[in-house]
């Protein structure tokens, strides 16, 4: 059982997390193509797992295959993502960013680089803050994929 303080704390992170997200996501919407939350998962995904299957992508992203269908055709309207048949399965298709999303992320980095600039000056406060950040998003991840196949077995 979570003490009192413990659950605080654990609200505060998640707080700051999400109010920290939204000045950030603000600052997108001048810079690049902006899109959906649920694209702004499934593009994440795909710049970090190039020629991912749509299924890895919607289990890694946590989202039903209609929402995550409907993300993939508004990526693709938007020119950011290419679906190119997978040339050992035909019946497989692989996810790709384009060149038009790549130009994006560039120019993200850019503004959110900007934008952070300053906030945090010591390298070693920056690189403890990107470590803890990775260690939470993958506990969750691991934990939603659990629960998940938890519920299917039951």
């Amino acid at each position: 059982m979570m003490e009192e303080n413990e659950t605080s704390q654990l609200f505060e992170l998640a707080d700051l997390i999400l109010a920290v997200g939204r000045h950030i996501e603000a600052s997108k919407e001048v810079a690049a193509e902006s899109g959906t939350p649920l694209e702004g998962a499934v593009m994440r995904f795909i710049d970090r797992h190039p020629g991912t299957t749509a299924g890895e992508a919607a289990e890694a992203t946590r989202l039903i295959s209609s929402n995550f269908s409907r993300a993939v055709r508004g990526l693709e309207k938007k020119g950011l993502v290419r679906r190119d048949v997978d040339p050992r399965d035909a019946r497989r298709v692989r996810l790709y960013p384009t060149e038009q999303a790549q130009e994006n992320l560039r120019r993200l980095r850019a503004v959110w680089s900007r934008l952070l600039d300053g906030t945090v000056t010591d390298p070693h406060q920056i690189a403890a803050v990107i470590s803890t950040l990775q260690h939470i998003e993958s506990r969750l991840v691991a934990q939603s994929l659990s629960g998940a196949r938890g519920a299917a077995n039951r």
